[in-house]
């Protein structure tokens, strides 16, 4: 049995907000160059000219890509050999609050959604974990922007509809938010499950990394499809048109009930933060 001081969780905690916040994950960059080259259009290669020069000067200048700086979303792979000591809960958030306050970040969390009174810490964030073999701590966290957040739907289909119907209500959606969530976009995709479920299956399936494709051939099919019908939109980077309306499309499944069907789609934007560290 492996002993963690949750000052370590704290201390991990503080730095991948920060990172996530300063520095766009690898493989979006890469998607944003390709996507570059790629393009015809003299608009589009000109927004995406700003949205690379943007990630590199934030990391450089260690500044938020976004002045929205999000909320928090954290995942934790728990390993059933470990024994914390001292409160989990407690240290996540030490972390955040304290990369928010060091890092200068916008603090964008109401303690009540009704009465939208500022927590002013960026507290509290929404905790996912889960426990695994072995004896170490998997920790990543999402900072999700709500300009995009706000453009994600969910949808209850009957288990007797085609993909076709589900294809056409994601690239509905995606059509309806036209430039509002910032494209390009990467799109997660949540399918199974329950309602709640499939709305956790798409925010996690942004994790994955851009152009990976889901192992089961059916589902990678999917992916293809929805990717060349968001892209046919031409909404483009930032609505100026052209082919890059989304850098990528990833999806997640999970058994589901023989009545239902449910489907969410998570719309992330073109900066797509999230990152992880193995203790």
């Amino acid at each position: 049995m492996r002993t963690i001081n949750s000052k370590l969780i704290t201390d991990t905690v503080r730095a991948l907000c920060i990172k996530a916040n300063i520095e766009l994950r690898k493989d979006v960059l890469l998607a944003l160059r390709r996507a570059r080259k790629k393009e015809t259009n003299s608009k589009a290669r000109r927004i995406l000219d700003i949205i690379i020069q943007n990630a590199l000067i934030a990391k450089e200048k260690r500044l938020p890509i976004c002045q929205d700086t999000g909320m928090v979303v954290s995942y934790l792979k728990i390993g059933q050999d470990i024994k914390i000591k001292g409160d989990i809960r407690k240290a996540i958030l030490e972390g955040i609050a304290n990369a928010y306050r060091d890092g200068y970040f916008r603090k964008s969390i109401v303690q009540d959604p009704l009465i939208r009174k500022n927590t002013n810490t960026n507290l509290p964030p929404v905790i996912y974990t889960k426990i695994v073999p072995g004896n170490k701590m998997d920790i990543r966290v999402i900072v999700k922007g709500f300009g995009s957040e706000n453009s994600s739907r969910t949808k209850m289909f009957r288990p007797t509809d085609p993909s076709s119907l589900i294809e056409d209500f994601v690239v509905r959606v995606v059509r309806e938010s036209g430039s509002k969530s910032c494209p390009p976009l990467y799109i997660g995709i949540g399918i199974g499950g329950t309602l709640d479920k499939a709305v956790s299956l798409s925010k996690e399936a942004i994790l994955r990394p851009v152009g990976n494709y889901n192992k089961a051939p059916h589902i990678a099919r999917l992916e293809k499809r929805l990717f060349k019908k968001v892209n046919n939109l031409k909404i483009g980077p930032m609505g100026m048109g052209g082919k890059t309306t989304a850098l990528g499309v990833s999806v997640l499944t999970y058994p589901t009930h023989i009545a239902g069907l449910p489907v969410a789609v998570n719309i992330s934007c073109h900066a797509t933060r999230d990152a992880g560290k193995v203790v």
